[in-house]
């Protein structure tokens, strides 16, 4: 550059020192004889020796760069001395000429690379080889010179200031490197400028600290700023090297920006029948600041529907959702008006006297009418009915309305899966719950059921309500004896000793508690045996009048106990208490008492019932025997010798050959009923139907007699008929056989349903009563008979 030196004179102003250095210094060598001589080898003065060498980078001639010469006292120029050079780069990047010393650089250097390199020198005898100096160090330097720009190694780089900052506010700091020797002149000092980016930003030329150098700054006109820095070395000076790279500033927001709604009147509708919570509508406050500065909350802080409505805010906390807070009744209120405000949540103190940073708005809400089913006057019912209550009895009249404006007729009905058994009826048009059987507060002391109601003209809205009927007691169960109705008397009892303790139970639950009146039957209250003490706590005992009791006298007494209770209508009974007479021991134990009074009937004795079982077991034997002999008896004799099964099928499968086939079948015999055989001497084998053939109504001469046309082919079919009849070998009555010809002269005449769809009138059945009891089924089936009609209630 401007201070560096040619080459060839920095040469000439190096060489002369360092020879001046060489002279000045003793010349000496240490070392052996390499013949092998013991002689000693003495020190002599050693003529040269240098330090370093100095040489600039980035030669770029066509000659190789001359470094410098060594040369020794010792040579006198007759070529005897050879000089040797090794170390970091010898015979690479550097060389010697052996026979002058001279050092040349055949690579080219670079300072950035390596700033210097550790060479070795000798000289030696060119004949034998031997050191004449001893072996010296020296060190190129590769001096810099400035071929490296600046470069920013992280670029580019990606920036944030907040919006609206101050003038000076920092944004970032860069820094360029130079690989240029920062010792040794210019080469690296680097200065900062701004290539693009003005007016917004600014760079100190020193740090490289990015800063902003204009006010107020909108990220909502602008976000994103390309700005470019330069690095210049040289200290900035013409003929520096420069590099750039790219900042991206991003404006990051603050909140700054008031919110505000995009209407100032919103519209919404919701239907009446929307249950609580539901959605009514949406509403945003646009806010231009982003994310937390761009957050809302919504409250409504007037109207008449603060009651009726809420508003909340969305996921995102950006929208308003308006909400239904309690039911909704068009009838009563069709519309609500709502003054709602949005107000951000996170404020900026520093931008706090420029607005409110809060918007009101008004939402208007319609309620939309709603076919709704009717409407109970109670959420449920409660009613209290006797059990005596007559068939009929009203039990409760429900009424129901249509909430609508139309206010449709409405039908009541009972739930059938709530009174399956048909407990009650309702009045469909009036609502009134009635009785439809006798109650029993013993059976079913709660009835629940679900009474619905639907109106007349949309059978889809209905409605249902609870009614719960308590089925209040009444005193229609007599007391009668629980438990004990056997008892025993030892032979030693004596009189007035006490035998039982008999107990009462009345299904009914008077409020006042029970009360039972015992005493004997009047047949049996001055009996000699046996006496009742009532004991007034609803337990009688019974005692015995006499001793001396023995089983071969008697061995069984009955006891009529009469039992009355304390309710009105007084219910009394009679229960028979079974006394038996045993043998007991000392303590009153029962020993032994007759046992086939235990165990059988007074009437049946072991032996008859031995006799009994015996009786079964023969006729089991004789049923049994009866089935064998059944199914080994001989099967009756068929001409075709099968087994003679009413229910079988025939089948023919010689299919004829046509109008030309005469051997299979001939069609001529249908026109002449005289080919018709009876076989009258022939009888069935077979059972005769219960029902006669029609053909016995029939006259004979119809059968056999001539004639031509349809009445030839109604003769031959009605003689067919009768063959069958009296055919042993025909198949059996109940099998399928079809006549194409309904027939004459029959007692139930014309049974045809082909002209059946030409009345118009129901069908009367009255006349199978005149048929005769073989229509008697039938009649019964179809016919109307004479009963009383089911009395009305």
């Amino acid at each position: 550059m401007g201070d560096r030196l040619p080459l060839p004179a920095l040469a000439r102003t190096l060489l002369p020192v360092a020879l001046c250095v060489l002279t000045l210094l003793p010349l000496g060598l240490l070392g052996k004889d390499h013949a092998g001589s013991s002689a000693r080898l003495q020190r002599v003065k050693r003529g040269w020796v240098w330090n370093q060498f100095f040489v600039l980078e980035e030669y770029t001639g066509l000659e190789p760069l001359y470094i410098g010469k060594l040369h020794s006292d010792m040579d006198k120029g007759d070529g005897s001395i050879k000089y040797i050079l090794t170390g970091e780069g010898a015979g690479s990047t550097f060389t010697i000429d052996d026979g002058t010393g001279d050092i040349h650089a055949i690579q080219r250097l670079d300072r950035e690379v390596k700033a210097q390199y550790a060479l070795r020198a000798q000289a030696r005898s060119r004949l034998t080889d031997r050191p004449l100096e001893p072996e010296s160090e020296f060190i190129v330097k590769i001096q810099d010179i400035n071929d490296n720009e600046p470069k920013f190694l992280d670029g580019p780089y990606m920036a944030t200031v907040p919006e609206m900052s101050q003038i000076g506010t920092s944004v970032i700091q860069l820094t360029a490197s130079d690989a240029d020797d920062p010792t040794y002149g210019n080469s690296a000092r680097v200065v900062y400028s701004i290539v693009e980016g003005q007016p917004y930003f600014s760079v100190d030329a020193k740090t490289g600290v990015v800063r902003v150098s204009l006010a107020d700054m909108d990220r909502e006109t602008r976000e994103q700023y390309h700005v470019v820095i330069q690095a210049k070395d040289m200290g900035g000076q013409l003929g520096g090297l420069a590099g750039t790279t790219t900042v991206n500033i991003t404006l990051s927001d603050v909140n700054d920006n008031p919110p505000m709604f995009d209407q100032r009147l919103y519209q919404m509708s919701v239907p009446e029948a929307s249950p609580v919570g539901s959605v009514v509508g949406r509403i945003w406050a646009k806010d231009r600041d982003t994310g937390l500065n761009a957050e809302m909350r919504y409250s409504i802080i007037d109207g008449d529907g603060r009651d009726t409505f809420d508003i909340s805010t969305d996921p995102t906390n950006l929208f308003g959702i308006i909400t239904v807070k309690k039911p909704l009744d068009f009838e009563s209120k069709p519309s609500y008006t709502l003054k709602v405000e949005g107000a951000n949540t996170n404020l900026d103190p520093a931008f706090m006297h420029r607005a409110s940073f809060k918007d009101v708005t008004i939402v208007h809400v319609s309620v939309e009418d709603v076919d709704e089913p009717p409407q109970f006057d109670l959420p449920s019912y409660f009613v209290e009915l006797p059990e005596d209550a007559d068939v009929g009895t009203l039990v409760r009249t429900m009424s129901a309305r249509d909430p609508d404006a139309a206010n449709n007729t409405v039908r009541y009905s009972i739930e059938r899966s709530t009174d399956p058994d048909k407990f009650f009826y309702m009045d469909v048009t009036s609502g009134a719950l009635m009785t439809g059987r006798s109650l029993d507060r013993e059976e079913v002391g709660f009835h629940n059921i679900t009474v619905l109601a639907m109106e007349m003209n949309n059978p889809t809205q209905i409605s249902s309500v609870s009614v719960t009927v308590k089925v209040l007691d009444v005193n229609d169960n007599p007391p009668l004896l629980t438990h004990y109705l056997e008892a025993y008397v030892c032979e030693n009892a004596k009189a007035g000793q006490l035998i039982q303790t008999v107990t009462a139970l009345d299904p009914d639950q008077p409020l006042s508690g029970h009360r039972f009146y015992y005493s004997l039957a009047p047949e049996a209250a001055n009996n000699p045996n046996f006496t009742l003490r009532d004991n007034q706590d609803n337990t009688a005992w019974i005692l015995t009048r006499r001793g001396g009791w023995a089983q071969q006298d008697q061995t069984l007494f009955y006891l009529p106990i009469f039992i009355s209770d304390g309710e009105q209508p007084v219910q009394t009974s009679t229960s028979t208490l079974t006394i038996r007479v045993c043998s007991c021991d000392q303590d009153g134990n029962v020993m032994s008492c007759n046992a086939e009074a235990y165990s059988l009937p007074a009437s049946l004795s072991r032996g008859a019932l031995i006799a009994i079982l015996a009786c079964i077991f023969v006729l089991l034997v004789m049923i049994l025997l009866m089935l064998s002999l059944r199914t080994h008896r001989k099967k009756p004799f068929l001409c075709d010798q099968e087994e003679n099964v009413h229910e079988n099928i025939v089948r023919y499968d010689d299919e004829g050959g046509g109008e030309e086939d005469t051997e299979a079948f001939d069609i001529g015999a249908m026109w002449n009923p005289r080919e018709a055989h009876n076989h009258l001497g022939k009888m069935r084998q077979d059972m005769l139907p219960e029902i006669e053939s029609l053909s016995r109504y029939v006259p004979q001469v119809c059968v056999m007699g001539g004639g031509s046309g349809d009445s030839n082919v109604q003769g031959y079919v009605l003689a067919k008929l009768l063959d069958a009849d009296v055919d042993p070998c025909a198949p059996p009555y109940d099998s399928l056989q079809t006549y194409a010809y309904e027939g004459e002269g029959s007692v139930a005449e014309s049974l045809s349903s082909l002209q059946s769809g030409a009345s118009t009138t129901d069908h009367e059945y009255d006349y199978l009563n005149d048929w005769g009891p073989r229509f008697k089924k039938l009649a019964e089936m179809y016919g109307v008979l004479e009963t009383n009609p089911p009395p009305l209630w």
